[in-house]
């Protein structure tokens, strides 16, 4: 969110709008990451939930943690009914296809609350995986506590993606609020 041309992706009344549509009114967006695969910058991702979310300050509170620091930001796991109020867009700057490493999801996940890595492990040999190919421009939209992973470009066609994320509210639990990032 620090790079102009991404805070302003971001803030775009579309892809605003994306997101007011599922978490209400008062969305904004708060952090944003580019991923881009190539042949020369290429890595898997195993199964996992996206449950980390960036904060103004520290503080101990039941169920939040463990916590870390990452480029001066406190980060910490947080519990499932604070991710429930949190969406990614990802934007597409190249097509996604299943030879390029696409982002691959076990459907309905996300309903299943913050999982142990031996919990999503056992979904991963039960739940049948979809692959999110999308064509350069499209956009997917996506809970954090969806399991998803994706695998290395098998082609060498890059595959860059903006993944924005959003909130309900600024005060994501009382007294936690979200830093940009």
């Amino acid at each position: 969110m620090r790079v102009a041309p991404v805070e302003r992706l971001a803030c775009s009344p579309e892809l605003v709008g994306l997101a007011r549509a599922v978490l209400g009114a008062t969305a904004f967006a708060y952090r944003a990451t580019i991923f881009e695969k190539t042949s020369a910058t290429n890595w898997l991702v195993v199964w996992h939930q996206d449950t980390a979310l960036p904060l103004e300050e520290r503080r101990e509170l039941p169920a939040w943690g463990p916590w870390s620091v990452k480029d001066g930001i406190a980060y910490a796991h947080a519990p499932a009914s604070t991710l429930e109020q949190v969406l990614a867009l990802r934007i597409h700057l190249d097509d996604s296809t299943a030879e390029n490493g696409p982002l691959r999801v076990l459907p309905g996940t996300h309903r299943l609350g913050v999982l142990s890595d031996d919990e999503i492990h056992d979904l991963a040999g039960r739940v049948s995986p979809v692959d999110c190919t999308v064509p350069k421009g499209g956009v997917i939209a996506m809970r954090p506590l969806l399991v998803h992973s994706s695998s290395k470009v098998q082609n060498g066609m890059a595959r860059r993606v903006i993944h924005i994320e959003y909130a309900a509210s600024k005060l994501i639990a009382s007294p936690l609020r979200l830093a940009f990032a």
